[in-house]
């Protein structure tokens, strides 16, 4: 589980302006972070299959939610995918 400091770091990484917490960039950083978590958990427990689900959820989410950012603004698209290493 992600912890309260790393998700107001994630989240500071990426705001456009104090308080946004909510936004689509917070969002994508925020399941970034919960993504990366999941990937460390399952290289030990290769037969964690719920979690292996979850995971997946958790990135067709992400994915969605760039699909959206991507189409009402292709540069901050851009600039958030750099910032958080996501590949295209």
């Amino acid at each position: 589980m992600i912890t309260s400091e790393q998700k107001a770091a994630a989240i500071k990484s990426v705001a456009v302006k104090t308080g946004d917490t909510g936004g689509s960039s917070a969002q994508v950083a925020i399941l970034s972070e919960r993504i990366k978590q999941l990937t460390e958990h399952l290289k030990g427990n290769q037969h964690d299959f719920m979690a292996r689900r979850g995971l997946l959820q958790l990135v067709g989410k992400r994915r969605r939610l760039l699909q959206y950012v991507a189409g009402t603004d292709s540069q901050k698209y851009l600039e958030l995918i750099s910032k958080l290493g996501i590949r295209r």
